[in-house]
């Protein structure tokens, strides 16, 4: 058995990213599974501040795993962690939209594209119930995660006057 931590990153990112239906964000709780639970390569605070770091970069949404795999073994291991997620969706997709494009009108194309939408919603909820269990350790980090999802769903005040509103409490003091 092989302990090397770029063939692990490798082996689970490859695999993940075969699963990763509906983007990054939708493999978010395997993600934190993987890099916490399993080979505890970091802690759950780690994992929601490499979440934050990779939201608010520029570029994709896949940055996090670009970066565990920075925290698990430098630039090789964010070079492996990145082809490793990138790499066999490229190629799967590549190959897959050579023939779905044939199929515009066929029935089971278009239950397969309404099978998916409900799917990707449900992983990246779970992806959002996952990092929310992550980076809230206490009542008041809480309390704000579930005000900013209510109004988030309720109106149509964009989520980050609240997180303003939430760091600011968070610089502060309060939180």
């Amino acid at each position: 058995m092989n302990d090397s931590p770029l063939v692990s990153l490798f082996g689970y990112f490859a695999l993940l990213s075969l699963f990763a239906v509906g983007g990054a964000n939708a493999a978010i709780p395997e993600l934190h599974r993987i890099a916490v639970e399993v080979m505890q390569w970091m802690t759950d605070r780690q994992f929601a501040d490499s979440f934050a770091i990779a939201q608010v970069s520029p570029g994709p949404n896949i940055i996090i795993v670009t970066l565990i795999g920075y925290h698990v073994a430098g630039l090789p291991g964010a070079a492996v962690a990145t082809t490793a997620m990138c790499g066999p969706t490229c190629i799967v997709a590549f190959l897959v939209a050579r023939i779905w494009d044939r199929f515009k009108e066929a029935r089971w194309r278009i239950a397969i594209q309404a099978g998916l939408v409900p799917v990707s919603l449900g992983l990246i909820g779970a992806s959002a119930f996952v990092l929310a269990r992550s980076a809230d350790h206490n009542i008041y980090a809480a309390i704000i995660t579930a005000v900013t999802a209510l109004v988030g769903f309720a109106t149509r005040i964009n989520p980050l006057w609240i997180f303003l509103v939430g760091g600011l409490l968070g610089l502060s003091g309060w939180l």
